[in-house]
């Protein structure tokens, strides 16, 4: 038994959600950045692995530009190890080393606050001195080591619902990150597995997520993806990323994740399910007038 689990407290159920933050706010360059269920829409936007230095750069630049003209509130996302690959063969990443000085230039000259990936508890100190928010995968989320070690941090954290996790278990996950000192929490929807190879979204979750207390955030691109579709490799239908994202909008939503890649099909990471960059801008436009409209309505109770 590690140290940690041998000292680890007992806590209620309802402790997480007594004590997460309704809106998560992320210091930047550019301006502090704003998340919460009452809010209009925030966006989590960024290619699928981190490439290279002048890559990031990049698409970072692309993505501030988007986000001035629409006035919108945007974290930029990218990973530097996809450790959850289908097959051994493929892509992982750049590896922290390498990746840690590209999250701080693309920090500085993009202004935008950075989010990744972290799959392993002696990596979030390490993120957590370059990156703004630390993202806990799918795969991951019920892991209490990896937890504990994001909150401790002190950063916020985004936790991506499990595929195989009912929406309503999210509050133990939040519980846990809570009942180690995380006050910013982010709660994540990217659907759940549908037999083999195939994910659907369930609507009704996201009001189960946003029972936890946090602020929940819709994946679009990864709601879509077709896991281990293409035998070696998963697949995807992006085509149904902006109805999927519009969807989420209308029923409320703190935020959008949609992973962005100037050329999808050439991308080495879940090329299928990333929006097109020259198409993102149109998508974030849809997203937006449907949240100030859904936003605007009163609620009604039955």
């Amino acid at each position: 038994m590690t140290t940690k689990a041998k000292d680890a407290k007992p806590h209620g159920a309802a402790e997480g959600r007594a004590r997460c933050n309704a809106v998560v706010e992320i210091p930047a360059p550019r301006g502090t950045v704003r998340i919460g269920q009452t809010l209009p829409v925030a966006f989590f936007l960024g290619p699928c692995a981190l490439e290279s230095r002048a890559h990031a750069l990049e698409m970072s630049a692309a993505i501030r530009e988007i986000a001035d003209r629409l006035g919108v509130h945007v974290v930029y996302k990218t990973s530097f190890d996809k450790a959850n690959r289908t097959s051994i063969g493929s892509y992982r990443g750049i590896g922290l080393k390498e990746a840690l000085p590209i999250f701080a230039e693309v920090r500085e000259t993009s202004g935008l606050p950075v989010l990744t990936d972290v799959h392993l508890p002696e990596q979030c100190a390490l993120v957590a001195e370059a990156a703004d928010i630390l993202q806990i995968p799918a795969f991951l989320c019920r892991q209490t080591d990896l937890l504990v070690a994001a909150a401790e941090t002190g950063r916020p954290v985004k936790v991506k619902k499990g595929q195989f996790l009912a929406p309503w278990d999210m509050r133990n996950v939040v519980d846990k990150l809570a009942a180690a000192g995380a006050r910013d929490i982010l709660v994540t929807e990217r659907g759940a597995s549908f037999g083999y190879n195939t994910l659907v979204t369930d609507f009704r979750g996201i009001a189960a997520l946003a029972a936890t207390g946090a602020p929940v955030v819709f994946d679009a691109t990864h709601s879509v993806q077709q896991p281990g579709g293409r035998g070696a490799a998963s697949g995807g239908e992006r085509a149904h990323v902006p109805a999927l994202a519009r969807a989420a909008a209308a029923v409320g939503v703190a935020a959008v994740f949609m992973e962005t890649h100037e050329a999808p099909d050439r991308a080495p990471s879940d090329g299928p399910n990333m929006v097109p960059l020259d198409r993102l801008e149109a998508v974030m436009r849809q997203i937006i007038a449907v949240d100030a409209t859904a936003k605007a309505l009163p609620p009604v109770s039955l």
